[in-house]
């Protein structure tokens, strides 16, 4: 199936459109997304999840809630995309500044 496929490559900014994503790779992609944010300083980022029936922002809400590297989370403010977008904003600790 896809296992043959090489990992993509993405510039690590601090916005993350899921709307490319498999619904199944989210939550390591997420996992995976932040760490990398971290290790380069970005402790402020945007999920774009798409408004949609609000499931897939549900879904992410509750992996940031149980992420260990997550300070807090809010729905963006309109300009940003409002309920169909979350500001994350990353715990700095000494393992961020690496």
């Amino acid at each position: 199936m896809m296992e043959d496929e090489e990992p993509v490559k993405l510039p690590i900014e601090d916005v993350l459109d899921l709307h490319t994503f498999r619904p199944q790779d989210i939550p390591e992609l997420l996992e995976d997304y932040l760490h990398e944010c971290l290790q380069i300083g970005i402790f402020s980022v945007r999920i774009i999840h798409g408004k949609g029936k609000g499931i897939q922002k549900r879904r992410v809400q509750e992996l940031l809630r149980k992420n260990p590297m997550v300070l807090s989370f809010e729905d963006a403010p309109p300009q940003a995309g409002g309920w169909g977008a979350t500001l994350v904003t990353l715990k700095i600790t000494q393992e961020g500044s690496n």
